[in-house]
């Protein structure tokens, strides 16, 4: 039987210098959690939490960590379209969470959280995306006690990496996109503060078993683009790249990618395949079940063009 749950128990944390885990690590902060964090290095690391130096390809080599958590957060993930990094995103995404589970299950962790994708509902068509869908069925399939949060597109400060959606932002901000997308396409995309405040609601609030898609608003590719040209006083796009031309763009840079194990996508072809799909989502459930509510994703973007901005991202300043 499950003690209630309270604040003050101390919480296993993956991915705490991440986009959305070090958003979530200052949430479990302010909540009043105990908060042990895996970090694949130290350096840095805050003096208010417990750091674990690990990697979730080798997770016996810090599983005892775990021993003295209540619950574990499991926000870690790799997030790539380079062609030659599919194959460590399900080493990581997929058999590190495996085994993650089985470290919990051992360790007497009563609950954990997985960061999962709304893509795994049907959107699923990239390498990130598929180990994803596997890392929620190996947990599932764990004994230990899962629920499973699906954000959106988060965007905001902090996405530091960044990952594809800060990319288009910091694209936006050097002038980089020249062309609007083809038609059709389109993202919901959520502020990730409300994201990070979903999952310490998860804790006390959410179904063992059970998953919630966190969204914010639902936005066609054009309306995503006058977003950013408000936000960072750019121009709109005026034309727009056809599908076929797109595409074949992205044949070439996946080529390219192949040939040179070293280089990272610019046009990656994963993405201008899911260029013209309207990857929307609703957050009934979780607005329901976690009293889950979303603040307008306008603020959310203009936090992340001032934080690139500060942190050196870009060189034009208005």
């Amino acid at each position: 039987m499950l003690t209630p749950l309270s604040r003050g128990d101390r919480v296993f944390l993956t991915g705490a210098s991440g986009f959305i885990g070090s958003h979530v690590l200052r949430e479990l902060q302010g909540a009043g959690y105990v908060v042990r964090a895996l970090a694949r290095s130290l350096n840095g690391a805050p003096e208010s939490i417990e750091s674990v130096e690990g990697d979730l390809r080798r997770v016996g080599a810090f599983a005892r960590a775990l021993e003295g958590c209540r619950y574990l957060v499991h926000c870690a993930a790799l997030y790539s379209f380079a062609p030659q990094q599919r194959r460590e995103m399900m080493a990581v995404n997929v058999e590190g969470t495996a085994s993650l589970m089985l470290a919990a299950h051992l360790a007497g962790v009563e609950r954990v959280v997985l960061t999962s994708s709304s893509a795994t509902l049907g959107h699923a068509r990239s390498g990130y995306h598929r180990s994803k869908l596997e890392q929620e069925r190996v947990a599932f399939a764990s004994r230990a006690a899962v629920l499973a949060l699906l954000p959106t597109a988060p965007v905001g400060p902090g996405d530091w990496k960044p990952t594809p959606t800060g990319k288009l932002v910091v694209d936006f901000l050097r002038g980089r996109v020249v062309a609007k997308a083809p038609r059709g396409g389109g993202m919901n995309l959520v502020a990730v503060e409300d994201v990070a405040r979903a999952h310490v609601a998860a804790l006390t609030s959410g179904r063992v078993g059970e998953r919630y898609v966190v969204g914010g608003e639902n936005l066609s590719m054009d309306e995503i683009w006058q977003l950013l040209s408000e936000a960072t006083g750019r121009p709109m796009p005026r034309g727009r790249v056809p599908y076929a031309v797109a595409l074949a763009a992205g044949y070439a840079d996946e080529l390219r990618c192949r040939l040179n194990p070293r280089a990272l996508p610019n046009v990656p072809l994963e993405g201008v395949r899911m260029s013209r799909d309207p990857m929307y989502a609703d957050s009934e459930k979780a607005q329901r079940e976690l009293g889950y509510a979303a603040t307008p994703v306008r603020g959310a973007v203009d936090r992340a063009v001032a934080w690139y901005r500060e942190n050196g991202y870009v060189a034009d300043r208005r």
